[in-house]
């Protein structure tokens, strides 16, 4: 019986739990366009409960698809599942891309290379202070502690509401990592080049309490992984007191091209006018 994924369309997918707001499909999609491929990018909707058989299902022959994108909630069952789960995979305990080959379901997590590549693109040279400061110590800020520290920065504070929390992404990460008390916010963001939230504070316009940014280096920038709204509660207290901010809207963009590349064949770009086309998705369902 012949593979399906020998057929000239090629298929790829975003799956998760909800799956309904993903905005993977209108970024892939645009790109397919763009470069005349016969294809399609689809969300998939599975439960936790159906998630491990719908990843089985993938090696399977008949299967449409060449791969994927794996989101909430799936993203560590995504790891264990994998056949073949890559370094970065595998120090993360969590991977968002996933292709076939040989049979086999290989996994990345793609998740740190879109927030270094949004920076380098909105800021370059956000890396010469050495020197960074993560708010929050969840899922999120893995990806983000492995990018920025793999990139050369030597010293990172990471500062979370449970301290246990901060420690044990120390531990996870090594030397240059430092876990901390939100009471410590101030002193360990001294002289800071890079300050990244990656905790939901200000996701949708919720307050936030004011932050003082002023320890931060002089040139130091800001940076948000939450990106509805685009300029976020932090992003905008960082304005107001003088700091240069990176929306967070690039990380999603940069995320999805290494998965794009290894399914279509392509490594495209991010263009103002596929930021242009998402803000607008953005604004049109807010």
């Amino acid at each position: 019986m012949a593979d399906s994924r020998e057929t000239l369309t090629k298929n790829a997918f975003v799956v998760g739990y909800p799956i309904k707001h993903s905005r993977s499909p209108l970024i892939h999609n645009f790109w397919l366009k763009q470069f005349q491929i016969d294809g399609n990018y689809g969300a998939v909707e599975k439960s936790p409960e159906e998630f491990p058989s719908f990843l089985a299902y993938l090696k399977g022959t008949d299967t449409p698809y060449v791969g994927g994108n794996v989101t909430i909630p799936h993203k560590e069952s995504a790891y264990r599942l994998a056949d073949r789960p890559d370094d970065l995979a595998e120090e993360l305990g969590a991977a968002n891309t996933v292709w076939v080959e040989d049979g086999l379901i290989h996994a990345t997590n793609t998740d740190g290379f879109g927030f270094v590549a949004n920076l380098d693109d909105r800021h370059p040279g956000w890396d010469k202070s050495g020197k960074a400061l993560v708010l929050g110590a969840g899922g999120a800020s893995r990806a983000v502690i492995q990018a920025i520290r793999n990139r050369g920065i030597s010293e990172i504070h990471v500062v979370n509401r449970t301290v246990e929390r901060a420690r044990e992404l120390a531990d996870r990460f090594g030397p240059a990592v430092h876990g901390h008390p939100m009471e410590a916010l101030a002193e360990v963001s001294k002289d800071c080049g890079l300050f990244v939230n990656t905790t939901s504070l200000g996701m949708d316009g919720t307050d936030v309490r004011d932050i003082d940014f002023s320890p931060l280096a002089e040139n130091a920038v800001v940076t948000d992984i939450v990106y509805v709204p685009l300029k976020t509660p932090i992003l905008d207290m960082a304005e107001r007191q003088g700091f240069e901010t990176v929306d967070g809207l690039g990380m999603l963009l940069h995320q999805a091209r290494p998965g794009f590349d290894k399914w279509f064949g392509v490594r495209p770009d991010v263009t103002s006018n596929l930021r242009s086309m998402i803000i607008a998705d953005m604004e049109e369902h807010a």
